[in-house]
């Protein structure tokens, strides 16, 4: 009995019977003008070219998210597309599944308002009060036993509200879910994501396997000179790849556990401290500079711009080491400026093309902002951009 009754606890349950009144609203209130049968054909009829409308799809597709999926962020969720129709098989669908909405609205708008008329009716009529003929109920004269078939209507009523949240549910996942082009795009992007995740592997063999290369040289050579000054400078480069291989495992094993992890317990620019700390400690001269309202930027822009200005300064550290540096982050008109500048080391003959400029670039691509890194009047720069909203 409680797994019965454990969907009418759902918001779910609710906002999905909503979802269905709201097709109906228009088709009714023109019906209530007109009072003609035909004006809920012309309604299917008007729909159809709607459907021809791009952004049509994105506006039912977010709708249908916000009602049907009760803001979860699982597999359902995420099976309604929200992106403007892109062809002529994603329109057809959509025609289909505006139809079929307002099909099924009326059909669950009428019944459910004749089932809570009904129930009561039945009441009434069991206390000997006259009623209007019912078009679901007959009843004849006043009987008591008429209470006893109330829970029955108001049974009848939740099956309708349960049964048809969960079949408009199940044909928005099939109408105005991903198409084979957005199947096609989606596989691309996990191949890109483990390609990616082929990248890091191989730099971490890299990094880690020159590390105990190094190591393993260096003592082999300390050990078989028996000079004190030679072992002296043998310890201090094991001492010097080893420092550095552990960031890059830190780093690595960051961006892997991230893929995983909560959204919540990642670092924002609240905590920039320490970056700036363990550049300082690792011997850069870190000049930084913050201004504007810092802790109202957003989460995920927060975030970012965190990642942002550690792949800076990590940049910095590998390639530039001990240098000056020059931090910048400003709050202001809406927008995150986040600036590192240092003097650009040898050999730098144009703009950076390594992952980690690449990944500078993207982060601030996918929150709508824009990112530049390269050399700027004999120092080099990276300069993010992210928009607050």
């Amino acid at each position: 009995m409680v797994r019965l009754l454990r969907p009418f606890g759902r918001a779910v349950t609710y906002t999905r019977w909503l979802h269905l009144f709201i097709a109906t609203v228009w088709p009714a209130m023109w019906m209530f003008v007109e009072e003609a049968w035909w004006t809920w054909l012309v309604a299917a009829a008007t729909l159809a070219p709607a459907a021809l409308v791009p952004a049509m799809r994105t506006v039912e597709g977010l709708q249908a998210r916000l009602l049907l999926t009760g803001h979860r962020h699982d597999s359902e969720s995420s099976a309604v597309v929200v992106a403007p129709s892109a062809s002529w098989g994603d329109r057809g669908r959509l025609a289909l599944w505006l139809e079929a909405r307002l099909l099924l609205g009326f059909s669950t708008a009428w019944l459910s308002v004749q089932l809570l008329i009904s129930t009561v009716d039945l009441v009434a009529s069991a206390f000997g009060r006259d009623v209007d003929e019912g078009v679901l109920v007959l009843l004849d004269g006043h009987r008591w036993w008429h209470s006893l078939l109330a829970p029955l209507s108001l049974a009848a009523l939740a099956a309708t509200v349960f049964g048809a949240g969960r079949l408009v549910t199940a044909l928005a996942l099939r109408l105005l879910g991903p198409s084979p082009a957005d199947r096609f795009a989606a596989l691309e992007e996990r191949t890109e994501q483990l390609l990616e995740r082929t990248r890091i592997a191989r730099e971490l063999h890299d990094s880690i396997g020159h590390a105990l290369t190094v190591a393993v040289v260096q003592a082999g050579a300390a050990r078989a000179a028996g000079d004190p000054d030679f072992t002296e400078r043998a310890l201090d480069a094991i001492e010097e790849t080893g420092r550095a291989a552990l960031e890059d495992l830190e780093r690595v094993l960051g961006v892997l556990r991230e893929s995983g992890g909560p959204v919540s317990g990642r670092p924002t620019l609240a905590e920039s401290d320490r970056l700036l700390e363990s550049a300082r400690a690792s011997g850069a001269k870190v000049d930084a500079e913050f201004s504007g309202p810092l802790d109202t930027v957003p989460g995920p822009v927060s975030r970012e711009g965190y990642r942002i200005l550690q792949e800076s300064l990590t940049n910095v550290l590998r390639h530039a080491g001990a240098v000056p540096v020059q931090v910048r982050v400003e709050v202001s008109q809406g927008t995150l400026a986040l600036e590192v500048r240092n003097p650009a080391p040898a050999g730098v003959p144009g703009p950076g093309r390594g992952s980690g400029l690449r990944g500078i670039r993207e982060r601030a691509a996918l929150l709508g902002g824009r990112a530049h890194t390269g050399p700027d009047q004999g120092d080099w720069q990276v300069h993010a951009e992210l928009p607050l909203r």
